[in-house]
């Protein structure tokens, strides 16, 4: 018998579902079995009739970009009641469905185990009313269920991410950005309200991510009784040491330590009457829920329902549900009601006041978080013990600018002079090394730099040899650099190695040296993610989402080329995210045959009626069957019936503000590198290293491994993990189904 599988999406609305209901879809319709979406949440599965719908291929088209839940969403108060239940349990064997893909909180997630847990009881009830048959009792003894966690609060236990959290933290950066820079104009102090129930993950990374001056979560209220106060004494402090904005982030469910609610209007009288000025009060509300989903959340809905459905046809009628969840950049299936259990506790913890063990639930890279922001919001630094040990620690950009840069150099240098370092900023990259371009930074000299695109510092491509390495290592004699922090690509990286290499003629290169990686082409050792890709990413899916309206509206196809020289990672996630129906890659190449059968898919295509096509071409994936060939040879033979467009995106891809994902993440890497940095300092050692996440993990890798982990003739790792998702980016963009 043909397996059925049921999705809905309930409760509050993510963005990114949309993505999670295509990619069940076509993967459930790929695998042989049939989809019914059920509309409307649990109401539609009470009500039935038309709101339970047989999908097909096309049904999961042009919904990738979407906001919200096409299928739609509805609290449902039927659903609630045994009664509600069992006429659900009737129209799903009505429908002949066995399997449902719940899409939601943790609220929609343990109301579907409750009703998987009642299930033999409530067909019972139904045989018994003679509403079901003996039959139907025998066909349907179990029923499986399969959850995804659709909530831009990311408060479910056992998943690093969840389905809307990074789009809604777009939503914040953004605003917040634009906040301040009005802030500025006027020197004002604006209070922002953000959305997130019990989890202050939206506010706490939304205020790092925009280098606010102070976060007001549930998880760790002001550990002092007069908050009020020292509030108002750091704002004025920043002032005074140069600030021209103030800007408070408050999570909704905020609170102080004796558990009193803290609102927005509450922050705002106390700083009116401490400051004697006026306070402006921005409420983001469900804007934050609202808009197209971001490049990540397109990626993780995916790669989530992909999971599920493998996860929902291979599951035996007693297993437990679960969840699927990301954990260390790995899809994982997760025990349903142990991470609802586990969800529910932090707001158990926070109401009974025991917000050490609130903290304590959460996730470590949310307690580090929490722990540098408490650095980075302080007006001036702590001052400097007399009897300190003091290293001077220089910062530099090298290789092509990628977003985040900035932020990584900012969070390393008030990280470093907070702890009584000196640090020391390096303009125009290596060449700037060269000539002894090197400044002692501030507290305010790097104010701003946590959402701006590009490179205060400077950068250049430069990779020094030969005389350069004397000049280098004069001037490091000559500042006196103890330890030294490269952000960059390739540059940075093959620099770094040239230093190492010829520490025997140049002793003064005997000290600690870091890598960190900045990159929008992602290619790099030791990595999964560089500093500049995802927001290189989410520039590609925004042009490209702009391009396919513009297609669609005169049946076109456009080849869209991305950059990444040899690494292929911005076309593949750039096609996953938009749906294209084809990636070429330099690392699988391009062959003739090749563009003959995508021709012949886009005739056929076009002649059934499609209106868009869409092709993505890694920059340097053929040097002969070039976007201009492509375009050509599509022309050509689509003469009559499509035209052809080239889109070369270049630059833009470079360009921009960095992305929520890419500050928090740089953030977090320059204060591992730092504290690495000061660790061989104090144990006079000269270890020199490139940092990394590898499966969700921070390693320090030993710069002498370098050219044994890279492909040096193509620039790229020797392994590359992003291209086992090749396959599913394959299925979900073919035309329709493999026959069976």
């Amino acid at each position: 018998m043909t397996k059925r599988i049921g999705i809905l999406t309930s409760g509050g609305d993510a963005q990114g579902m949309n993505a999670a209901v295509r990619s069940v879809i076509r993967t459930a319709l790929d695998k042989g079995a049939e989809v019914y979406a059920i509309y409307e949440g649990y109401q539609g599965l009470v009500d039935d009739g038309e709101y339970i719908r047989k999908m097909t291929w096309d049904s999961a088209g042009g919904i990738l970009q979407l906001g919200g839940t096409i299928i739609g969403s509805a609290r449902c108060e039927a659903f609630r009641t045994r009664e509600g239940r069992r006429t659900a349990a009737k129209n799903l064997i009505k429908a002949g469905i066995d399997g449902l893909i719940v899409i939601g909180g943790d609220g929609s997630l343990t109301g579907a185990n409750v009703f998987r847990q009642e299930w033999p009881s409530l067909i019972s009830e139904l045989a018994d009313a003679g509403e079901i048959n003996a039959e139907d009792i025998k066909a349907y003894p179990n029923f499986s269920i399969v959850g995804l966690v659709g909530s831009i609060d990311n408060d479910f236990s056992g998943t690093d991410m969840t389905i809307g959290t990074d789009s809604a933290l777009h939503r914040i950066t953004e605003a917040v950005d634009a906040i301040t820079s009005t802030a500025a104009s006027h020197q004002r102090t604006f209070v922002v309200k953000v959305m997130g129930r019990n989890c202050g993950y939206l506010a706490l990374m939304g205020a790092l991510a925009t280098g606010a001056d102070w976060v007001l979560i549930p998880e760790a209220p002001p550990d002092v009784e007069n908050w009020e106060d020292v509030l108002a004494e750091r704002l004025h402090a920043g002032r005074k040491a140069g600030r021209r904005d103030s800007i408070v982030v408050i999570a909704e469910g905020a609170r102080d330590r004796n558990g009193n609610y803290i609102g927005s209007s509450d922050v705002t009288r106390v700083l009116e009457e401490k400051l004697h000025e006026e306070v402006r009060v921005t409420v983001l509300g469900h804007v934050q829920r609202g808009g197209r989903p971001s490049a990540f959340d397109r990626t993780l809905g995916t790669l989530m329902g992909y999971e599920a459905v493998n996860t929902i046809l291979t599951a035996n009628p007693n297993d437990e549900p679960v969840v699927i969840g990301i954990r260390n950049n790995h899809m994982t299936r997760i025990p349903l009601m142990e991470s609802v259990k586990k969800t529910l506790a932090v707001a158990d913890a926070v109401a009974a006041k025991d917000f050490e063990r609130a903290m304590s639930l959460r996730s470590s890279s949310f307690k580090d978080a929490f722990k540098t922001f408490k650095t980075m919001v302080r007006a001036l630094p702590h001052p400097v013990e007399p009897t300190q040990k003091r290293f001077r620690i220089a910062v530099l950009n090298a290789g092509a600018p990628a977003p985040g840069m900035n932020t990584a150099g900012r969070a390393a240098i008030r990280l470093g002079l907070d702890a009584g370092h000196i640090m020391l900023g390096v303009h125009n990259g290596f060449e700037g090394l060269i000539d002894g371009e090197v400044e002692s930074m501030d507290w305010m000299s790097v104010s701003g730099w946590a959402s701006r695109g590009g490179s205060m510092l400077g950068t250049t491509r430069r990779v020094p040899k030969g005389r350069d390495l004397y000049s280098i290592a004069r001037v490091i004699e000559d500042h006196h650099i103890d330890a030294l922090l490269m952000i960059g690509g390739w540059t940075a990286y093959e620099a770094a190695f040239s230093m190492l290499s010829n520490r025997a003629n140049f002793p003064s290169f005997n000290i600690p040296m870091i890598c960190l990686p900045a990159s929008i082409n992602n290619n790099l050792p030791g990595s999964e993610f560089s500093i500049g890709a995802d927001t290189a990413l989410n520039s590609i899916v925004d042009a490209v989402d702009k391009i396919k309206q513009s297609a669609v509206a005169t049946r076109r196809c456009f080849v869209v080329e991305v950059m990444g020289h040899y690494c292929g990672y911005l076309a593949l996630m750039g096609g996953m995210a938009t749906g294209a129906e084809r990636v070429y890659l330099h690392e699988e190449g391009v062959k003739l045959r090749d563009l003959q059968t995508d021709v012949g898919k886009l005739l056929n295509g076009f002649q059934s009626g499609k209106r868009l096509g869409l092709i993505i071409r890694n920059e340097y994936a053929n040097p002969v069957y070039n976007t201009e060939f492509m375009c050509s040879l599509f022309e050509e033979e689509g003469r009559d019936v499509f035209d052809v467009r080239p889109a070369i995106l270049g630059h833009l891809q470079q360009g921009g503000d960095p992305s929520p994902f890419d500050r928090i993440q740089a953030t977090r890497l320059a204060r591992l590198c730092l504290e690495h940095l000061l660790e061989q300092c104090d144990q006079h050692s000269d270890a020199s290293s490139f940092i990394g996440m590898q499966n969700g993990q921070i390693k320090f890798h030993d710069l002498r491994d370098f050219d044994r982990m890279i492909d040096a003739e193509h620039q790229r790792p020797k392994e590359q993990w992003w291209l086992e998702l090749k396959n599913i980016a394959d299925l979900l963009a073919k035309s329709g189904p493999k026959v069976h």
